[in-house]
């Protein structure tokens, strides 16, 4: 064994060290369709108004009033419930952290259903939380029975419902939501909506926080368009929310990213006008996956579309071949297999994920 092996043999933590880092797929020179970003930059005249609004931002100093201010701005766009606050957090992932360092009582839980956002589990078993998976049905909802059976065994601190969820894409039955929602406020524990795909939703938790006072919801402005602004959101009750905000680390977004962001949010119109042709692209390619022999389409409220295929491995790597990456997720949930995640991107985009789709089944 070298110096270096001996040293992290002693030093990193056994649970680490067998732990995959969340996987980035080498994306050059391909058709980049398998994070499920927003594929349109802003209009030329409105990159040069960001350039010369960001080159004036004070970077000599500690942010404090930008994103103070993008709180405020954040609060109006979002429509935040009267007796309700958010905190600002470097993208979904650091809230998510934040909230499993926050509730991180003895013996404390953490439910969600799989297959979901692996940085729920991830989070928690870094933080020594114990993570429970509830497994979705094979259409990918929710089963209830099971939901309810883990809320009364494991008491949850947290429960989170992706909402829609990834990677299947698709609303949970309300009813089933609301009746899960009753069982862990019963247990006295706490139930967060991640909503980053709320641009593409037909649904939302947001007006429903003054009366949940055990909910919180979380957003990012990835799916928005910024995803390389890295900037999310969580809201609930301000009671809960000043607790939470306690361990947040000072500073946590930059100055320019608080820029960025209240600049998109000036401009949300054209935000908002490049998600409706998002939307009316995912209906337009869920309607042509139908056509393709042997391909089942899940049902979408996101950027994406969740398909079954014959051979997932061979469609993925045909497709590749072909100039266009999406995401081969089989390998992450029994209940996945031969499935891939397609992200809505540009209509040419979309044509030619469609071909490389139908040329590599």
């Amino acid at each position: 064994m070298t110096l270096l092996a001996d040293r992290i043999a002693h030093t990193i933590r056994q649970d680490v060290k067998s732990m995959h880092a969340y996987a980035i797929q080498p994306s050059a020179g391909l058709v980049k369709l398998d994070a499920m970003e927003n594929p349109f930059r802003l209009p030329p005249e409105l990159q040069r108004e960001l350039g010369e609004r960001l080159g004036r931002v004070a970077i000599n100093r500690y942010p404090v009033q930008g994103p103070a201010d993008v709180v405020a701005a954040l609060s109006r766009h979002a429509g935040l419930p009267a007796g309700c606050k958010l905190i600002l957090g470097n993208g979904s992932d650091e809230l998510i952290d934040i909230l499993s360092v926050a509730c991180d009582v003895p013996g404390a839980a953490v439910l969600a259903p799989l297959p979901g956002f692996v940085m729920y589990e991830m989070s928690a078993r870094l933080r020594g939380l114990r993570f429970v998976g509830v497994p979705l049905t094979p259409d990918f909802e929710l089963d209830e029975a099971a939901m309810l059976a883990a809320i009364e065994e494991h008491r949850p601190a947290l429960t989170y419902i992706a909402y829609p969820n990834n990677p299947t894409a698709n609303l949970f039955n309300d009813a089933t939501v609301d009746r899960i929602v009753a069982a862990v406020g019963r247990q006295h524990g706490l139930v967060v909506f991640d909503e980053a795909y709320q641009p593409f939703s037909s649904r939302t938790w947001m007006q429903r926080l003054a009366a949940h006072e055990h909910v919180l919801v979380m957003r990012t402005l990835s799916k928005f368009g910024l995803a390389g602004v890295r900037l999310g959101y969580l809201c609930g009750t301000a009671a809960l929310v000043d607790e939470v905000d306690k361990v947040r680390p000072p500073y946590n977004v930059s100055v320019l990213n608080a820029e960025a962001t209240l600049f998109a949010l000036e401009h949300a119109d054209e935000y908002a006008r490049q998600a409706a042709l998002l939307r009316a692209e995912r209906e337009r390619l869920q309607l042509a996956l139908l056509g393709l022999p042997g391909v089942r389409v899940f049902p979408s409220e996101a950027n994406m579309i969740l398909v079954r295929v014959p051979d997932s491995k061979r469609a993925f790597e045909g497709m590749k071949a072909r100039g266009v990456l999406v995401k081969h997720i089989a390998g992450l949930h029994p209940l996945l297999a031969n499935c891939l995640r397609l992200t809505v991107g540009a209509p040419a985009e979309n044509e030619l994920m469609i071909r490389a789709l139908k040329e590599s089944l």
